[in-house]
This record gives structure tokens, C-alpha cells and sequence, in this order.
């Protein structure tokens, strides 16, 4: 069993990936029964590539992997089944298992467990009560406490958030993971062609795609995602305009082609210097004959329908129509509407 999805995205540094009131998301293989529990979302692990290499082993086998006692026996090597132990703790192993196989390395309260049933990959696993003795019998997760928590490797993290959460959110995810340098879009175009038969491959590939490292906040990556679901070509992140005396400025979103920029007004702009160097930076670009929009964190959540008007007004005032030559990224909303009622 591992963490994945944007819970191992969170581990492997992006911390807006995951809050405490969030659900762990988790991977279980399908031996594995394993039912649902408070503040877990549980998920059956049926893709690839494999988890993060530093953890591969720990999660490889599910027989005890317990680290071998001194003189490299391991634990209860040499000794009947029981011996040690205090009286009463646990049962004796059932009938047919090697001892320790499946049992906890120290004896441990046992609380009443549930038993999965069926699901498909990716999907949470749905469970009813069964009772102590079927639970007992169940293989346990691997885990080595001295060791990192096996997750999903940075590639996969990417493909499971992009496949369980809902594109604006899994966007600034995965715009993280890049900036970071913890993966690349070679990786994510690897990982999108090894399941893209798998369901939500279609959907983690046109997410991956539109994916980008230059995004330097997640409100950024939510705008622009929300953007092109609203029926807009695809902008540029932080596009390099040169202005004639040699100042380089980088709009956070831009159609070059048109000339029209939008840049993202978050809580920190309030600040006086922090105005003071929008506004110059403002009126160069304004100069340098570019149309710019400004969106504050309050427009962005409460007035976003307004937002994409004014943007799209913006654009068709400097010669962009629907239809226009932008072959990647022409209809994003009727092309995602398709992914997710197909469940692709």
C-alpha cells in the first residue's frame, strides 16, 4: 500500500497540494482487501510505472518484511510459533499460513475491519462489514517506520491527480510538480502513453498538455486552466515582452499573436510598492501597445463569468475569432465535455 495522487504530490514538496482536512489518498493492490476509513480515499493501484524508486522495495512483496534481528536472522527465527510472546496476545496462526505472514509485528488491539468489494482501477473502493476472524486473515500494508512512506513517483503522482481531481485543481498540481523539477513533460508524456488505454487516460494526457512550469501560483493556474474551458486558445505563461528600452517584462498570461495580456492580482498586491510597480509595469505595456486585464482573487472566485467576457471582449477587439488557427487547443470546452462523459 502508498500514499498517491495529490497526497504523495504533497510529500514530494508541493504543499498546496494537500491540507489537513483533506482525505489521504491511497493505493491498494488488488490482492489487498482493504475497506475504507476515515479520512482515507482508497483507490486500486492498477497503473504504471511503478512507485518512487526509493520505496519500491518496501512495497514490492506482502509477506513480513521486518528487518532481521542481529547476526541477520530474522525475527522469530528458530523459535516455535508463540514463543516470546505475552499470554493471550493475538490467536494462533490459521490453519494452512506460515506464522507471521499477515500478522502486525506487535501484538495490537484488534478494532472490527470491512471488506472491499469489487471496483474498477482508479475508482474508490466501496466496502461492507465483515467480521473479525475473515479481517484477520487479510495480508497487511508494508511499511518500514525508519524509512520514507512509499508513494507514487513524482510521473504517477501527476497522472493519478490529474485522473481523481477535477481539472482546475489538478492543473496547479501538476504546474507545480514541473516548476519544482521533480518531474518533466517527457515523464508525463511517458506516463499518459503507458495508460493511455486506462480509464481517465484521456483526460490525464489533454491535462498534461496543457500543463506548465512557468505558472508561478496556483490562482495563476487556475485562471488559465478556467480560461480554456471557457472556449479560449490557450495563453502564454510569463511570455517575454521586450520593450524598446531594453526592460524584459513577463505578463503572467498572453496572446502575443493579439497582443493582450492578463495578469493575476492576488491578496499581495494590495501592498503600496507592490501597486507602485504594477501600475509602471502596467503603463509600459500599455505603451508598448499591449491591452491589459487585471483579475483579483475575489473576481476570480465570485465574478468569473464576467472575467471570461471581458477577456474574450479583449481578444476579439485585436482580431481573434472562434475558429481561428490554434489546432491544439481549438474547442477545450466541447473536447473536455466528451472526456468526462465518457469517463476517458
Amino acid at each position: 500500500m502508498a500514499v498517491g495522487g495529490p497526497s504523495a504530490a504533497y510529500l514530494h514538496g508541493v504543499e498546496h497540494a494537500a491540507t489537513f482536512t483533506d482525505d489521504v489518498h491511497v493505493l491498494v493492490p488488488r490482492p489487498l482487501r482493504i475497506g475504507p476509513q476515515r479520512g482515507l480515499r482508497v483507490h486500486v493501484n492498477a497503473i504504471t510505472p511503478p512507485l518512487d524508486v526509493r520505496t519500491r522495495r518496501l512495497a514490492a512483496t506482502f509477506p513480513d518484511t521486518r528487518r532481521p534481528a542481529r547476526g541477520g536472522r530474522p525475527p522469530g527465527a528458530g523459535r516455535p510459533p508463540g514463543a516470546g510472546r505475552p499470554p493471550g496476545a493475538g490467536r494462533p496462526p490459521a490453519a494452512g499460513r506460515p506464522p507471521g505472514v499477515g500478522m502486525s509485528p506487535r501484538p495490537t488491539r484488534q478494532s472490527p475491519r470491512q471488506r472491499a468489494v469489487g471496483a474498477r482501477p482508479g475508482s474508490a473502493v466501496a466496502a461492507r462489514p465483515a467480521d473479525e476472524r475473515e479481517a484477520a486473515l487479510a495480508p497487511r500494508p508494508v511499511w518500514d517506520p525508519g524509512g520514507p512512506i512509499p508513494r507514487s513517483d513524482p510521473g504517477r503522482a501527476a497522472w493519478e491527480t490529474a485522473v481523481w481531481l477535477d481539472p482546475v485543481r489538478a492543473i496547479a498540481i501538476v504546474d507545480a510538480l514541473l516548476r519544482q523539477g521533480v518531474t518533466d513533460r517527457d515523464t508525463l508524456a511517458d506516463v499518459a502513453a503507458r495508460n493511455a488505454d486506462r480509464p481517465g487516460g484521456r483526460r490525464a494526457r489533454w491535462l498534461f498538455d496543457l500543463a506548465d512550469g512557468g505558472a508561478e501560483s496556483p490562482p495563476e493556474s487556475h485562471l488559465r486552466v478556467r480560461l480554456v474551458l471557457g472556449g479560449l486558445p490557450r495563453p502564454v505563461v510569463q511570455h517575454p515582452v521586450r520593450l524598446p528600452n531594453g526592460v524584459v517584462l513577463h505578463p503572467d498570461l498572453a496572446w502575443p499573436e493579439y497582443r493582450v495580456a492578463v495578469e493575476y492580482d492576488g491578496h499581495w498586491h494590495a501592498d503600496a510598492d507592490q501597486l507602485h510597480r504594477d501600475r509602471q509595469r502596467l503603463n509600459l505595456l500599455v505603451g508598448a501597445g499591449w491591452l491589459v486585464l487585471h483579475v483579483t482573487s475575489r473576481r476570480l472566485h465570485a465574478e468569473f463569468p464576467a472575467v471570461l467576457r471581458e477577456v474574450r471582449a479583449a481578444l476579439v477587439n485585436r482580431g481573434w475569432r472562434r475558429g481561428s488557427p490554434d489546432p491544439p487547443w481549438q474547442d477545450q470546452l466541447g473536447f473536455l465535455e466528451a472526456v468526462l462523459s465518457a469517463g476517458r
